[in-house]
């Protein structure tokens, strides 16, 4: 099979199997060890084609029914709707939940069984205008329709001419959130791919500085596992939002499990009366 990287036909396009493996097999070590946790930074990984097409139908926020973010913790705007996507957008987010793309992800990663989502659950186009940010955070852990555990986020940049003082570096925190141990600047076709956990603190926090009229514009597509190592569970949360050294933020709550709010309202007594019945919890009652 040829190595070539990328073929175009009208409406989609396709990487080469072989480029993307070698291409794992190459980054594989430096991922897991990467700092402050497993990522890696992928430059010209897509046909500049086929983005600069994608960015030419990237409507004006105006334009489209964009969900609009707005508070002291996120300021951005998210589209996930493929009806409102064009035909090369679609293919192309097809093409990145395709077997060969989840293949190359698993070898990269060393996370087996991935799962893509195809409700674009949190993902798909991200739009960021100028003063726009998102404060350092890890992200929700559980996909409530599918009922899976995330593990893996891919970022794909589509910002030509972005200069460093524009800002919307996207910036990498210790597990201890006293550093920022990497930043990253949004330019055009850089891809980040990195593992989710609850201390994967990422974002980019600061107002964004570009001309008015400019906006920070990616594209997330996020993948999932049934399960995950028994040291990353933890209870159901949504996005949880991180203060740096000095900064307050309002953090997001995680999701109390059934057996947390039995306690509170069943006294020890009832539990015990229950077991002795049944020979299960009260949470495991039918219902």
């Amino acid at each position: 099979m040829s190595k070539t990287s990328t073929a175009i036909v009208p409406g989609a396009y396709s990487v080469s199997p072989d480029h993307l493996f070698d291409l794992a097999a190459k980054l594989k070590d430096g991922y897991t060890s990467a700092d402050p946790f497993p990522h890696c930074v992928l430059e010209n990984l897509f046909p500049e084609e086929l983005l600069d097409q994608i960015l030419a139908e990237f409507q004006k926020p105006g334009e489209l029914d964009w969900q609009r973010f707005d508070n002291k913790n996120e300021k951005k705007l998210a589209l996930k709707s493929e009806m409102q996507l064009s035909n090369t957008a679609r293919h192309f987010l097809w093409e990145l939940n395709s077997q060969v793309f989840i293949f190359f992800l698993q070898a990269l990663t060393g996370i087996k069984g991935l799962v893509p989502d195809p409700h674009l659950m949190g993902g798909g186009l991200h739009h960021i205008e100028r003063g726009g940010l998102l404060k350092i955070h890890a992200d929700f852990n559980h996909h409530e329709r599918l009922n899976l555990q995330r593990r893996i986020n891919l970022l794909i940049y589509l910002n030509r001419d972005w200069k460093e003082e524009y800002g919307g570096h996207l910036e990498l925190w210790s597990r201890d959130m006293k550093t920022c141990v990497k930043k990253i600047l949004p330019v055009f076709n850089r891809a980040v791919v990195f593992s989710t956990t609850d201390w994967a603190y990422h974002g980019h926090p600061e107002p964004l500085t570009c001309p008015e009229g400019w906006s920070r514009k990616s594209l997330a597509m996020y993948y999932y596992t049934n399960g995950r190592p028994a040291e990353e569970m933890s209870a159901q949360h949504s996005t949880l939002f991180q203060g740096r050294p000095g900064e307050t933020v309002e953090k997001g709550r995680k999701k109390r499990s059934i057996k947390e709010v039995v306690k509170d309202f069943v006294p020890p007594i009832a539990v015990k009366a229950w077991r002795g019945v049944t020979g299960k919890k009260p949470e495991e009652r039918p219902h």
